[in-house]
């Protein structure tokens, strides 16, 4: 039987018992390390194009929304949407060979939000233009002065995360107003959306964008489908520097870019074992973006979200092999900025709540996340919901939107509780860590009905 399984089986163990024959055992050793090549390279090359596929079909509705709600017309939003892509693939690509690192480049999804809810500023979208030359140009002096840098961590995380809440609240109730106004089309995007996210949450936007343009298929405007020109092609348009568009869109672009996509970035990139080049960064993602904004591209920064789909083991389980990933991701954002002129016309066709609709249903998770973050800690949550609730009002003030008086309003109010905390008697001020740690300790009172929120929130 041993001789049986010897030949058979082509070797035995040493009780006897047969194993059986795998072809690899009488293969060359060269062929060997061919296919282990082969599959170490396919892994991450995967791993990249699925994330350059997701974040594309995630952002490309809020990108031409925001473009369009500042004024671009739909020539001007397809050259955004190509250079934009251009931009990713070219910067994805050189980071990734220069340092051997799976740093993937993304557009500032938290801007295109709020250009979404900005509207057109004084000056039209020339104006806007030169609000997103700022921004690119603020992201370079970033990347040379420490002391910007340190400017921008100044801001509380609860005070950017409550005015990125207020950006997208409006956005993510699109939806809602959709199911009501279009429902033959709506339904079914969100139906499937709401069935993606229990089965293959990472497909489930992608998934709703397909169902939408199913939708639209089957149910055409009165105008047709006009597709024009679909090759790539740029749009240049001269920048105009307003006071509104500055501080209305400029400034708050630059912070909710920095606080929203560079510095999670980063961190996604730490927790998987790589130290960031943050100066190389910024100064190439700020330069490359004030070269787009021209052609009507907003910032460039690092991806954090599909970051952590080609900086983790997913991509690879050898760190040093995911720098592939990078690489094929920037190379499927190139190919995809050549379908951009046929996105916008597709886009273009689609009832306007549609397109917004597949915007606010990507931007669900990230209100998510921006109300834990505000909501987090006890010692800037009064002001992060005055900054959230003042920019989801929408209301403009000389010309400057709402999130720039919403981040003022929560700083404000931090200076107003600061400053009233140091006017306190002193007996009032000692006796308030005793008060806090009783709150603490009432809270987590198993009888406490009130306590499991609050106790769920500090986990």
């Amino acid at each position: 039987m041993l001789e049986f399984g010897r030949s058979v089986y082509g070797t035995a163990s040493r009780e006897g018992v047969p194993i059986p024959h795998s072809p690899n055992l009488d293969r060359d050793p060269d062929l060997d390390l061919e296919h282990a090549g082969r599959r170490r390279m396919g892994q991450p090359i995967l791993a990249g194009l699925i994330a350059a596929v997701v974040g594309f079909f995630t952002a490309f509705a809020l990108v031409l929304s925001g473009l369009h709600a500042v004024g671009a017309s739909p020539a001007e939003a397809a050259s955004g949407l190509f250079v934009l892509c251009l931009g990713m693939g070219l910067l994805g690509l050189h980071f990734a060979v220069r340092h051997r690192m799976p740093i993937g480049i993304t557009l500032s999804t938290p801007g295109a939000a709020l250009l979404a809810g900005s509207g057109t500023p004084r000056g039209g979208y020339p104006a806007a233009v030169g609000a997103f030359l700022l921004a690119g140009g603020l992201l370079v002096a970033t990347g040379l002065s420490r002391r910007l840098t340190d400017l921008v961590n100044a801001v509380p995380r609860q005070l950017a995360a409550g005015m990125l809440a207020g950006i997208l609240l409006p956005l993510c109730t699109v939806p809602v107003r959709a199911l009501a106004r279009i429902p033959g089309q709506a339904v079914p995007v969100v139906l499937v959306w709401a069935a993606a996210t229990r089965l293959v949450p990472r497909w489930a936007v992608p998934l709703a964008t397909v169902t939408a343009a199913v939708a639209l298929v089957a149910d055409p405007p009165a105008a047709g489908l006009h597709l024009g020109h679909l090759g790539p092609r740029l749009s240049l348009t001269a920048p105009h520097f307003t006071l509104g568009a500055v501080v209305g869109i400029g400034i708050p672009l630059y912070l909710v870019t920095m606080a929203s996509q560079n510095i999670p970035g980063i961190a996604v990139l730490a927790a998987n074992g790589y130290r960031a080049p943050v100066r190389p960064v910024l100064l190439g993602t700020g330069g490359a973006s004030m070269l787009g904004s021209f052609a009507g591209g907003l910032p460039l920064n690092l991806a954090a979200i599909t970051a952590a789909m080609i900086a983790g083991p997913a991509a690879h389980r050898d760190p040093a092999r995911r720098w592939i990933a990078a690489v094929a991701n920037g190379a499927a954002y190139l190919l995809l900025g050549l379908g951009a002129a046929a996105v916008t016309a597709l886009s273009a066709a689609a009832s306007p709540l549609l397109v917004e609709t597949v915007a606010g249903l990507a931007l669900l998770g990230a209100l998510g996340n921006s109300l834990a973050a505000a909501l987090a800690g006890e010692a800037h949550r009064e002001a992060a919901l005055v900054a959230f609730v003042v920019s989801a009002s929408g209301q403009s003030v000389a010309g400057i939107g709402s999130p720039f008086w919403g981040l003022l309003a929560g700083l404000a109010f931090l200076g107003l509780r600061h400053r009233r905390g140091q006017l306190r008697p002193a007996a009032d001020r000692a006796a308030e860590p005793a008060d806090r740690a009783a709150a603490s300790a009432a809270s987590a009172e198993p009888s406490a009905p009130a306590a499991a929120p609050g106790t769920q929130s500090a986990s």
